[in-house]
Protein backbone atom coordinates (compact mmCIF):
# COMPACT_ATOMS: atom_id res chain seq x y z
CA UNK A 1 0.00 0.00 0.00
CA UNK A 2 1.44 3.38 -1.19
CA UNK A 3 2.07 5.63 1.92
CA UNK A 4 -0.06 9.24 1.37
CA UNK A 5 1.40 12.63 0.95
CA UNK A 6 -0.11 15.83 1.87
CA UNK A 7 0.98 19.64 1.27
CA UNK A 8 0.96 21.94 3.94
CA UNK A 9 1.62 24.90 5.65
CA UNK A 10 4.16 25.06 9.08
CA UNK A 11 2.29 26.49 12.09
CA UNK A 12 4.87 25.67 14.71
CA UNK A 13 8.70 24.80 14.97
CA UNK A 14 8.84 24.96 19.15
CA UNK A 15 9.86 21.28 19.61
CA UNK A 16 13.30 20.05 18.71
CA UNK A 17 13.02 17.79 15.05
CA UNK A 18 9.16 18.11 15.33
CA UNK A 19 7.16 20.40 13.23
CA UNK A 20 2.91 21.06 13.09
CA UNK A 21 1.87 21.38 9.70
CA UNK A 22 -1.86 22.45 8.96
CA UNK A 23 -3.04 20.77 5.91
CA UNK A 24 -6.40 22.48 4.27
CA UNK A 25 -8.42 19.93 2.20
CA UNK A 26 -11.49 21.55 -0.41
CA UNK A 27 -14.67 19.55 -0.87
CA UNK A 28 -18.39 20.87 -2.43
CA UNK A 29 -21.04 20.17 -0.29
CA UNK A 30 -23.08 17.28 -1.56
CA UNK A 31 -26.36 19.25 -0.86
CA UNK A 32 -25.83 22.67 -0.51
CA UNK A 33 -22.52 22.79 -3.46
CA UNK A 34 -20.56 25.64 -1.40
CA UNK A 35 -16.81 24.88 -1.38
CA UNK A 36 -16.05 24.24 2.22
CA UNK A 37 -12.89 24.54 3.27
CA UNK A 38 -11.32 22.04 6.49
CA UNK A 39 -8.00 21.77 8.20
CA UNK A 40 -6.44 19.52 10.30
CA UNK A 41 -2.66 19.73 11.94
CA UNK A 42 -0.84 17.10 11.65
CA UNK A 43 2.69 16.53 13.79
CA UNK A 44 6.04 15.78 11.40
CA UNK A 45 9.51 14.89 11.97
CA UNK A 46 12.07 17.68 10.88
CA UNK A 47 15.65 15.90 11.33
CA UNK A 48 17.47 19.33 11.05
CA UNK A 49 15.03 21.74 12.61
CA UNK A 50 15.61 23.33 9.09
CA UNK A 51 11.36 24.71 8.36
CA UNK A 52 10.02 27.72 9.45
CA UNK A 53 6.90 28.73 10.38
CA UNK A 54 4.94 29.74 7.13
CA UNK A 55 7.11 27.50 4.70
CA UNK A 56 5.39 25.08 2.68
CA UNK A 57 6.00 21.65 3.04
CA UNK A 58 5.21 17.85 1.67
CA UNK A 59 5.24 15.58 4.57
CA UNK A 60 4.22 11.33 4.22
CA UNK A 61 3.01 8.89 6.17
CA UNK A 62 5.68 6.84 8.46
CA UNK A 63 6.51 4.42 10.89
CA UNK A 64 5.77 5.85 14.28
CA UNK A 65 8.73 8.08 15.84
CA UNK A 66 6.71 9.63 18.90
CA UNK A 67 3.37 9.33 20.80
CA UNK A 68 2.20 12.04 18.28
CA UNK A 69 3.95 11.61 15.20
CA UNK A 70 3.59 9.21 11.98
CA UNK A 71 4.84 11.69 9.58
CA UNK A 72 7.78 12.70 8.03
CA UNK A 73 9.15 16.07 6.16
CA UNK A 74 10.32 14.66 2.31
CA UNK A 75 10.75 18.55 0.79
CA UNK A 76 9.91 21.54 1.02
Amino acid sequence: MPKRILTGVVTSNQNDQTISVSVERRFKHPLMEKTIRKSKKYRAHDEHNTFKVGDTVRIQECAPKSKTKRWEVINA
